[in-house]
């Protein structure tokens, strides 16, 4: 057939550069074609499109086929269809190079390739999740290397081996570390001894001195190491031990180029500053040393040389106290490189300065005689069979032996530094067994070998006769369990090579025979070899070299130099200088070179098999060659005693890959992993692999994978195993490519590909199928709308058609109605044109005629004009001329006349008769001022008298005025009172502007509260928007504040802290099993204020009267208060600042008294008249003020009840108003009255003063002394005086109690009438507000207005019982305190009369009542607490009331609280805590019983809490609960107590239900099939899952979900049936499910079969099952939902698309709970299940690292499955009255006694 016909076309060719590259065939192949046309996959041809690949059965060939795509980046290469190496290759670049795994199974061996990067993935999580996991379950890794060599120790009680093999820089040395960290870590001590520390502190020292930097490793190892672990019965570490092979001693004293000596002489060189070091004589600079600077590079990059220090001398700690010494030998090594070696003349013999510093410096650190190593230095000694000689040796020889010497002692040193860790990590304790870690080098060839990497070489070639063995036997007893025919593979046997090698007369056996001979040389032995061996297959003679050979290894031909072979067997070291050094004053010298080191062979328990050269014995006659061995019968003998421990162990083999020689990260050279990969023996695997059946399918998963290929006929056959045999007999006819054995079947190279081909062909056709179907079922549809859409366009397109013609027709008869109008409007207009040009036209002519006949008129009009005015002109003239004329002719007549006149009047003047004319007015004129003459002097004659009238009214008046001045006088030093009353009225004043400014005030506060209530009306809108979105929380809100957060931070390292002090206590507890355990004694204190005897009952009653007067004030309004406050604040300042007046006032009087009486006393009395009228004036003008203020306001209650007459309320209220001002002015006028009277005795008063002052002056002058004797002789006057004064200061105070009086009602009337106006405002507004309103609007604000009025009464009458509830408790209070004195007073009469135990009646009560307490005896309370806790069954109490053990055990300590016996309950707490805590360690494992003790200690301590007196844990109490109160005792350090308690069961109560779910949780979540038919199968490999399990049993059942979800109710019933509080149950859900999440994503994350679509599927679906289950629980607000998100997450990334950037954006913005690692973690693992899936590509991983680097994230991929929530214990009080538990008879409890 052709190559067209198989499963692919991708074949490998071979190219030098690449090794194999991708190629595709583009033309069919036909069996007689010598050439292949291709095209290289990566395109790098480009000379030419295609490529012509020869073929033929001389040339090349057919090449190789590649495997499909799914199954290329497969975990384990033996599942590969077609097995040989280029796919090998490939399979391992794909994996390194695009999804960065460092690890791949090989059938048994694990490649581990160097990424030269730090990977976190060997974190304490990792090893966690590969502990317990079957080998083939988890991704690839050292871990499970190290587990699967842990789990079969356990299981075949067999000791086993871990063989870490790769050339320098592969990371063999890393791997070995990382195998120990693991067993460290599982397999940790039982004891405190630590031993899993020692062995990880071995490596650094081992490190310092056993490693070094070589061109293709930094840290390379240079010997070869075994060690082995060992374990107890149970598993633990309990010692280790260490074999090393072949040192390199060669590079102590040379280096190549590029290279460094051992790490710990550059870090002595770099930390020679310390003091302590100084001693040491070192240079900083390790240039300064021969040995040290040869490589001419002593720095590593990255690498701190004293820092690396420090962690060896704290390592080498565990090597006691020889740590100066070890750096003294090391630091004597650097000074005897550095001895300088002076030939002389002859080139025979040489000799040493005697001041040579550095000989000096290497004798002083080694405690040696400088003379004698002077001298030895530089000769010999030849010891013969008579005598002895001494020779000089020559410069070159003394160079050589002084290099011997120094790479002999740090030989011997480094022996000594691993016998003494041995014994450091030795212990007696019997080893039941151990794993063995084999560290060593790997095949070498370099451009030139000498004899180190022969023996390297010859090592790995024992090592790989071994793998090859195993390998074969494995494949064999695979072949034979299942029960299959076979014959014998054939595979690679290297006996031969290490016959030539090893076997008599091999190599090592001439070279040890050429060494004894005395003139033996490297040519001589080249020369037997070439004689001796010239016939083997394995041994050439190179053909241009005479002294070197050829061995061809398993691995590739090495050509060896035959130079130094000799020298470096033969380790000669002079006896003489041994000498020296065993003589040491120095012990630890001298103990390096003791004899007991050279006796008898090295023995199979000594601690190192390394390459020692011993010196001979001090016997003088003695020959001591013979008893030496040379280093290469030294090494073939540790290799023996090597391969025996192997042989007799199950080994594990770990092959470390370099990728490249340039420790770049993750590139990878396909030429240099190729030669490796020959080189460890991968490829053997293969090839042994391949030649049998490679492919192996257990009937169940060949049967999920291929049923597609199967009938419908075979699915009914109910034997999966007969259906698979009749599908493969049908597939495939040749039946040498397959075998049925009993579990499995085994396939032939390639066979499972061509299945894959012919599933992949079914699904093709089904899907072509499926696609046909789809696309005939689309089209249909579309034509089905197409058709409708023609119709209905069809419809759409007549209608539109009709309506446009119909629309044409309208616009026809439109356009002639438009015709007939536009062109009826064009005539008119075009005669309407024509009419206003003739009418224009006839105007214009028109008016020209007529203008023309108006210049005419004009004309002629102007004519008339001008005749008229000369006509007018002349006419005028003529009649001026005539009147001037006129008049001259008048003037000369009347003054003729007016002269005759003038002459007749002078005449009669002169006559008598005139002058009596004239005279006639005159006197009328005189008698009328004659009249008036008198009326004047009768006036002022009154006036005269009235000014003598108002005289002696003046006179009257200064005396009144002069009276008045005395009696002000007295008035002042008697008190004012016309003072006090302008005081007081100053004071009325005062406050009635404080009135009007309080009204203001009051209006002000109004406004605010009103604008308070609308601010509280918008929180009441927040408040209820806020319970909305608590009700209705979204996924961004389930993140808490920053404060929870930091409290539950608190929390949880306090509970972190009380889980240590758990632990601890546990293994104190443990060590002293046999001891008597110390109980423990919690602190107990008795507070003064709780003792029955220190206090009266006036202390308590003050206490709480104090406390209630407290609450009361807090209650009232702070308002009303601060205001009340502020008002006798200034108060208090106005009578200070009075008084102060007053008393100054009284002072300046008194003291100008008699100074200024006589002088100013009128003016005085004057002023004091003017002063006192003002005052009367001032007083009336305020009176009427306030007179009008009352008017107006009077008024304004009349208009505005006028305004709102219509309301009964408020005309009533106005009328009462009304009344009430009528009362007040009635009493107003009443004090009106009062006043006037008071001022009527005031005056007389003052009179009586005066007159009493008048003798009191009369009496101070001496004549007057008699005088006043006689006035007051029986001192009546005196006694007057006081009674008026006492009189004057009671009316006083009356008066300014009544004017107190007068302003409180005044102001308490301006009150009223305020509310008045304010309740007028509001009904005014209400009813302004109701007008407007409509119907159900006024409906529905009535109704609010009823609900608010509702409101305030209620909150009234809650204020009101809140205060009686005070009250009652206060007068309880007083009750209890004088019950408990009437009890004690009981109690010491009872305990005086009977000492036995009896109840105890304090109050007189009925016998039914029942207090809620029980009495027992002392004695009795081991029975007690044996019944209730240490024989407690949680069963038996299952039908009572839950957490009936603590309701019990407090009622008991309720009674000994009650008859004040603190010894009691001391006692019965601690025995109660100690006892819960044995029972919880006797059932350490058991759910139900930690879960019962859980409910029952959370409980007691919510008793403790409830019943403790504290008002903050009895606001849910009822009366009677809070009766049941603890009367003595503060318990609140017993509190702390069992809250800790409470907390350590809690951690033993999840721990054990994470116990019980770990099993159930990867197959439930991950493996299981929730969706059947979903999952698809891939091909596992050699393991297989199974290398891990018992064969016999077949390892344990797979779990399902129903099964996990089944557990999860069972837990969740069992808390609730035992009464466990649901929010503690709500946290153990919580931590339940974030230990699912955990598990399940680190299982994803480290597994590759299951990162798939399918799988994405499956989770998603049991997690929506998780999901129901939680809220069928009630439980989806316990938070658990949120610990699912990271799986939740990770599932949806398995499914959604992974193409482009909308997708990498989306991811991104999808996966906010998973880190940047674990979404690439997860990408790189995805694998497509069925060809028509894609893989990732990297690109695209890529982009998503890019989006999301600036993350800020941890760096950890795994979850942490150890993390703990903190666990929050809420207080949730007890509905349950005490006095109603009832105790059933099956606890027989009979010995309790209700109280």
């Amino acid at each position: 057939s052709s190559l067209s016909s198989l499963y692919t076309l991708i074949f490998f060719c071979g190219f030098f550069e690449e090794v194999w590259k991708s190629a595709e065939i583009i033309k069919d192949y036909k069996e007689g074609d010598t050439v292949l046309h291709l095209k290289l996959e990566d395109e790098t041809i480009s000379f030419c499109s295609t490529l012509e690949y020869s073929i033929g059965p001389k040339d090349n060939p057919l090449p190789f086929l590649r495997n499909p795509d799914i199954l290329v980046g497969e975990n384990d290469l033996t599942a590969l269809s077609y097995l040989h190496e280029p796919a090998v290759l490939h399979n391992l670049k794909v994996r390194f190079v695009e999804s960065n795994h460092i690890y791949t199974y090989c059938g048994i061996v694990l490649v581990a390739i160097n990424p030269y990067e730090q990977l976190h993935i060997y974190g304490e999580e990792v090893i966690t999740a590969y502990s317990g996991q079957n080998m083939g379950d988890m991704d690839p890794h050292i871990f499970a290397v190290a587990e699967e060599a842990y789990k079969q120790m356990g299981r075949d009680e067999k000791n086993q081996s871990i063989i870490v093999s790769g050339e320098s820089g592969a990371g063999k040395t890393v791997s070995a570390k990382y195998a120990m960290r693991f067993f460290a870590t599982v397999g940790g001590s039982a004891n405190d001894t630590s031993v899993e520390e020692k062995v990880l502190a071995s490596s650094p020292i081992m490190e310092a001195i056993g490693n070094a930097k070589t061109t293709r490793n930094d840290n390379s190892s240079r010997f070869g190491k075994y060690i082995q672990i060992g374990f107890d019965r149970r598993y633990h570490i309990i010692g280790a031990n260490m074999r090393t092979y072949l040192l390199e001693k060669s590079r102590v004293v040379f280096q190549a180029e590029d290279e460094r000596n051992y790490h710990i002489f550059y870090q002595l060189c770099a930390s020679s500053s310390l003091p302590e070091f100084k001693d040491l004589s070192l240079s900083k600079c390790a240039e300064d040393f021969t040995y040290t600077s040869l490589g001419e590079n002593i720095f590593i990059d990255g690498v701190n040389d004293a820092e690396d220090l420090v962690k060896t001398r704290e390592a080498l700690k565990m090597i006691e106290s020889h740590q100066m010494s070890i750096f003294k030998i090391i630091a004597s090594i650097l000074h005897l490189g550095n001895v300088e070696i002076v030939s002389e003349r002859d080139g025979e013999s040489c000799h040493i300065n005697r001041d040579d510093t550095y000989l000096n410096h290497f004798c002083r650190l080694l405690g040696i005689e400088q003379e004698q190593m002077e001298h030895w230095l530089s000769r010999r000694k030849l010891v013969t069979t008579s005598e002895t000689y001494v020779k000089n040796m020559s410069h070159a020889q003394a160079v050589n032996a002084r290099d011997a010497l120094a790479k002999h002692i740090y030989a011997h040193l480094f022996d000594w530094i691993v016998e003494h860790i041995n014994k450091a990590l030795h212990t007696s304790t019997k080893q039941h067994s151990f794993i063995g870690v084999l560290d060593i080098y790997g095949f070498e060839t370099f451009e030139i070998n000498s004899f180190e990497q022969f023996c390297i070489n010859y090592a790995n070639e024992k090592l790989q006769q071994q793998f090859n063995s195993h390998v074969f036997k494995l494949e064999q007893e695979e072949y034979m369990k299942e029960q299959i025919p076979w014959t014998l593979i054939d595979f690679y046997d290297n006996q031969p090579c290490i016959d030539l090698i090893e076997a008599k007369l091999g190599i090592l056996d001439l070279l040890d025979e050429e060494c004894k001979v005395p003139k033996g040389t490297d040519q001589n032995w080249a020369q037997k070899l070439y004689s001796k061996h010239s016939n083997s297959g394995h041994f050439e003679k190179p053909r241009m070299s005479n002294r070197s050979f050829i061995v061809v290894h398993f691995a590739d031909k090495v050509e060896y130099q035959c130079d130094g072979f000799l020298e470096k067997n033969r380790d000669t070291v002079y006896e003489e200088q041994i000498n020296i050094l065993k003589a040491s004053q120095f012990q630890l010298v001298a103990d390096l070179f003791h004899d007991g080191k050279d006796s008898g062979p090295p023995s199979a328990t000594s601690k190192s098999s390394k390459i020692n050269v011993r010196a001979a014995k001090p016997v003088p006659k003695g020959h001591n060659r013979e008893h030496r061995k040379s280093v290469g019968t030294q090494f073939r003998n540790s290799l023996h005693l090597l391969m025996e421990t192997l042989n007799a162990t199950t080994p594990h083999y770990v092959r470390c890959i370099k990728p490249n020689d340039y420790k770049e990260s993750f590139v990878f050279d396909s030429k240099r992993a190729v030669q490796q990969l020959r080189a460890c023996g991968v490829l053997e695997t293969i090839r042994i692999s391949a030649a049998g059946y490679p492919s192996r399918w257990t009937y169940p998963d060949f049967f999920n994978r291929y049923r597609v290929l199967m009938t419908k006929k075979d699915m009914t056959i109910g034997d999966k195993k007969q259906v698979c045999k009749n599908l493969l007999e049908t597939l495939i006819k040749d039946p040498d490519k397959f075998q049925f054995g009993k579990t499995k079947i085994f396939f032939r190279a390639g066979q499972v590909a061509y299945l894959e081909k012919l599933r992949a062909d079914k699904f093709r056709f089904a899907c072509i199928k499926i696609q046909k179907t789809v696309r005939g079922w689309l089209q249909r549809i579309r034509y089905r709308k197409i058709r409708k859409s023609a119709i209905t366009l069809q419809r759409y397109g007549r209608g539109y058609l009709a309506r446009r013609y119909a629309e044409m027709l309208r616009l026809t008869r439109a356009a002639l109605i438009c015709q007939k109008q536009y062109r009826m409007v064009q005539v008119r207009r075009e005669y309407l044109r024509v009419r206003r040009a003739v009418i224009t036209i006839q105007a214009f002519a028109r008016g020209m005629f007529v203008r023309r006949l108006y210049q005419e008129f004009l004309l002629h009009h102007k004519a008339m004009i001008i005749q008229k005015t000369v006509r007018g002109w002349l006419v005028r003239k003529k009649y001026l001329h005539a009147r001037n004329a006129a008049i001259v002719i008048q003037c000369f007549y009347r003054r003729v006349r007016a002269k005759r006149q003038l002459k007749q009047l002078k005449i009669e003047a002169r006559s008598a008769e005139h002058f009596k004319n004239l005279n006639v007015g005159m006197e009328n004129k005189i008698v009328q001022l004659q009249k008036k003459m008198d009326n004047q002097s009768k006036e002022y004659k009154t006036q005269n008298e009235q000014l003598i009238v108002t005289n002696t009214a003046l006179g009257s008046e200064v005396t009144k005025l002069q009276k008045e001045l005395e009696t002000f006088r007295i008035r002042q030093t008697a008190g004012t009172q016309v003072t006090s009353l302008q005081e007081e009225l100053e004071k009325l004043r005062v406050e009635l502007q404080e009135a009007h400014a309080q009204k203001k005030q009051i209006e002000e506060e109004f406004s605010n509260e009103k604008q308070g209530l609308k601010q509280n009306t918008l929180l009441k809108k927040e408040k209820e928007e806020m319970n909305r979105r608590i009700q209705n929380p979204t996924q961004g809100e389930f993140q808490a504040s920053e404060s929870h957060v930091e409290l539950d931070e608190e929390r949880q390292r306090y509970q972190n802290l009380v889980k240590e002090y758990s632990r601890l206590e546990q293994r104190y507890e443990n060590l002293q099993e046999d001891l008597s355990s110390m109980k423990f004694h919690p602190g107990h204190r008795r507070y003064p204020s709780n003792q029955s005897s220190l206090g009266s009952d006036s202390n308590y009653t003050s206490i709480s009267m104090s406390e209630e007067m407290g609450i009361e004030k807090a209650a009232m309004d702070l308002s009303v208060f601060m205001k009340l406050q502020k008002r006798v604040r200034e108060l208090e300042q106005e009578r200070k600042r009075l008084q102060t007046n007053l008393e100054k006032v009284e002072e300046l009087s008194k003291r100008k008294a008699y100074t200024r009486a006589k002088n100013y006393l009128p003016s005085f009395r004057l002023c004091s008249s003017n002063l006192l009228c003002l005052q009367r004036q001032e007083l009336e003008t305020e009176n009427k003020k306030l007179k009008n203020d009352l008017n107006e306001l009077r008024k304004a209650v009349a208009d505005r009840a006028s305004e709102n007459n219509s309301s009964n309320e408020l005309q009533e209220g106005y009328n009462l108003l009304l009344n009430q001002l009528k009362t007040a002015n009635e009493e107003l006028d009443v004090r009106k009255e009062e006043v006037l009277i008071l001022k009527t005795q005031i005056v007389n008063s003052t009179r009586q003063s005066e007159n009493i002052n008048h003798i009191v002056s009369l009496k101070t002058s001496p004549p007057l002394t008699q005088d006043w004797g006689y006035l007051n002789e029986d001192g009546e006057l005196g006694l007057a005086y006081q009674g008026l004064k006492q009189v004057a200061r009671l009316l006083e105070a009356q008066l300014q109690t009544q004017s107190r009086q007068h302003k409180d009602e005044l102001e308490a009337l301006h009150t009223q009438i305020e509310l008045l106006k304010d309740n007028l405002e509001k009904k005014q507004e209400m009813l302004d507000h109701f007008s407007t309103l409509s119907p159900e609007a006024l409906v529905e604000f009535s109704v609010q207005q009823e609900i608010t009025r509702l409101t305030n009464e209620n909150l009234d009458l809650k204020e009101l019982v809140e205060k009686l509830e005070k009250n009652e408790k206060k007068l309880k209070k007083q009750l209890r305190i004088y019950m408990k004195k009437v009890q004690e007073l009981e109690v010491s009469q009872a305990t005086r009369s009977r000492p036995e135990l009896t109840r105890q009646v304090t109050v007189q009560r009925k016998e039914k009542d029942f207090e809620g307490m029980l009495e027992y005896y002392k004695e009795d309370e081991a029975l007690l607490v044996k019944s209730l806790i240490t024989d407690m069954k949680p069963n038996v109490v299952s039908a009572t009331v839950p957490c009936l053990p603590a309701y019990i055990l407090f009622m008991c300590i309720r009674h000994a609280d009650y008859i004040n016996d603190d010894q009691k309950v001391h006692s019965l707490l601690t025995t109660t805590i100690n006892a819960i805590k044995k029972v919880l360690k006797r059932n350490n494992d058991d759910f139900e019983m930690t879960s019962f003790w859980l409910a029952n200690t959370s409980r007691l301590l919510h008793c403790l809490k409830q019943y403790s007196g504290d008002e903050a844990f009895m606001t849910q109490n009822t009366a009677k609960q809070n009766e049941h109160c603890l009367k003595n005792f503060d318990l609140a350090e017993y509190r702390q107590v069992l809250s800790d308690l409470s907390i350590q069961i809690y951690q033993q109560l999840v721990r054990i239900a994470e116990g019980i779910m770990q099993p159930m949780i990867v197959s439930a979540m991950l493996e299981s099939e929730s969706i059947p038919s979903l999952a698809g199968v891939k091909t596992m490999g050699y393991r297989n899952r199974s290398s891990s399990l018992d064969c016999e049993s077949g390892g344990p059942a797979g779990y399902t979900l129903q099964a996990l979800v089944r557990q999860l109710g069972q837990f969740s019933n069992i808390m609730a049936d035992h009464g466990l509080d649901p929010e503690i149950s709500q946290q153990v859900v919580r931590q339940l499910f974030y230990s699912i999440n955990a598990v399940t994503l680190n299982n994803l994350l480290l597994r590759k079969d299951v990162c798939s679509w399918s799988t994405g599927m499956q989770l998603r679906y049991n997690i929506s099952q998780l999901e129901e289950w939680l809220r069928g629980k009630n439980l989806h607000q316990s938070g658990a939902v949120a610990t699912l998100e990271p799986v939740i997450q990770a599932a949806q990334l398995l499914q959604v698309k992974k193409k482009t950037s909308q997708d990498a954006e989306a991811i991104c913005s999808l996966c906010t709970a998973l880190s940047l690692q674990q979404i690439v973690k997860i990408l790189n693992l995805y694998t497509p299940l069925n060809e028509f899936e894609e893989r990732v590509t990297v690109s695209f991983i890529r982009d998503i690292q890019n989006r999301l680097q600036d993350r800020a994230e941890n760096n950890q991929l795994l979850v942490d499955t150890k993390y703990t929530f903190p666990v929050l214990f809420p207080y949730t009080p007890s509905v349950l009255s005490l006095e109603t538990v009832h105790i059933p008879a099956s606890l027989s409890l009979d010995f309790l006694t209700r109280v």
